[in-house]
């Protein structure tokens, strides 16, 4: 996976890892975990019986299957039961595990710029799949019919929404064309809203289902993002009953549950009262911070093409310099981005379209820390 070989060579070249005092995790996918601006705190314990010892069901705890139906009903209006939820450890799992069911006569349809974990899932699993062009020339925004193609043969759409690593997300009559496409008896689609949270408003096709199990649709959630907790490991499927209990078999075997304390503790974080406020607090504190961002990475001379979801900028470098070689200069500051490569799911290497893109990453970032980030930006963009 892409972002760990700039991992690697960070630590190579500046000699600790990044995260610690010094850096600057421009290139890191996580939300900050302390309290932001009018959100709510975060819980600091659970209490354990001994009974929470014990392991846990394969398709998850059932007050946190409840907690999750009821949040969905609650803020987009659908009719969940609790065996609409599937409970894995963490989002990635979650995605791992759909794709690993599908039927091998089901092409997936994956933009060409997409969350970079993608190809790796999609390449060791085998699945067959094809690209949908998401580039400078259509804005990186596919239309629901570019993502069906042509023929009528059987399809997952596999998209993440707001899309990492471009931000750009679908709402309204483009998001309800997808969830009415996965009605069809061909069409499938696999929502990734890891990033459901941070657009204003939050944003979820299950705002457009009438009967989930009626529908190839499967969205996926986690408390990683909105939530604040990452390091708990919770993910979430919401599909079809049918699509569950398969998930929940494959559990039986393959996953043996999830970890009641993350669990229990991801039942914390959806208590009512919190997630209200968290449902406010974080889009507000992630849009001022992209409009911050924003207007000084333009003066700076980038060329921007993120969208309102996320905590990323998309951006084009200046000139013929590319992403691989403005991580070398930033390297030397103890900072680091993503490179635009490694979100192109078609890996073109030095050929690829993308050379001359960067994912900036201000999931992360203190306010306080904005003057030295554009300081570092600036001297790196001028090397």
């Amino acid at each position: 996976m892409g972002i760990y070989q700039t991992l690697y060579a960070f630590l190579e070249s500046f000699g600790t890892y990044m995260g610690e005092p010094g850096t600057h995790p421009w290139s890191q996918g996580f939300p900050r975990t302390t309290q932001l601006p009018s959100g709510p705190a975060m819980p600091t314990s659970v209490s354990l019986t001994s009974e929470d010892f014990m392991y846990p069901k394969a398709y998850g705890t059932p007050k946190l299957r409840d907690a999750i139906a009821d949040y969905y009903n609650r803020y987009y209006g659908c009719s969940l039961e609790p065996e609409n939820v599937m409970i894995f450890a963490g989002g990635r799992p979650a995605l791992v595990a759909t794709l690993m069911f599908q039927h091998a006569d089901v092409e997936v349809r994956v933009a060409s710029t997409e969350y970079t974990p993608y190809y790796d899932m999609l390449r060791l699993l085998g699945r067959d799949y094809s690209m949908v062009e998401s580039s400078e020339a259509n804005g990186f925004y596919p239309s629901t019919a570019d993502y069906l193609g042509e023929g009528n043969g059987r399809k997952l759409i596999m998209l993440s929404n707001p899309c990492n690593p471009t931000g750009i997300t679908r709402t309204g009559s483009e998001l309800e064309a997808l969830v009415r496409a996965a009605e069809s008896m061909n069409v499938g689609v696999l929502m990734d809203e890891a990033y459901e949270m941070f657009h204003e408003p939050p944003v979820s096709a299950l705002e457009f289902v009438k009967d989930i199990n009626q529908t190839n649709l499967f969205v996926a959630g986690a408390a990683t993002k909105g939530l604040q907790a990452p390091g708990i490991r919770v993910g979430w499927i919401i599909a079809s009953k049918e699509n569950i209990e398969v998930l929940s078999n494959f559990s039986s075997f393959g996953m043996g549950g999830v970890s009641h304390p993350s669990q229990l503790f991801a039942l914390e974080l959806f208590e009512q009262g919190r997630v209200d406020q968290a449902r406010k607090a974080v889009p507000t504190y992630y849009r001022e911070q992209r409009d911050r961002y924003a207007e000084a990475f333009e003066k700076l001379g980038l060329e921007l093409f993120s969208g309102k979801g996320g905590f990323y900028h998309w951006c084009k470098l200046p000139g013929s310099l590319t992403a691989s070689e403005l991580n070398q200069r930033l390297f030397l500051d103890g900072a680091a981005i993503l490179k635009g490569t490694d979100c192109d799911m078609a890996r073109g290497g030095e050929q690829s379209t993308l050379n001359h893109f960067m994912r900036f990453s201000f999931g992360p970032l203190a306010p306080e820390s904005f003057d030295s980030d554009i300081s570092i930006m600036r001297a790196a963009l001028r090397a």
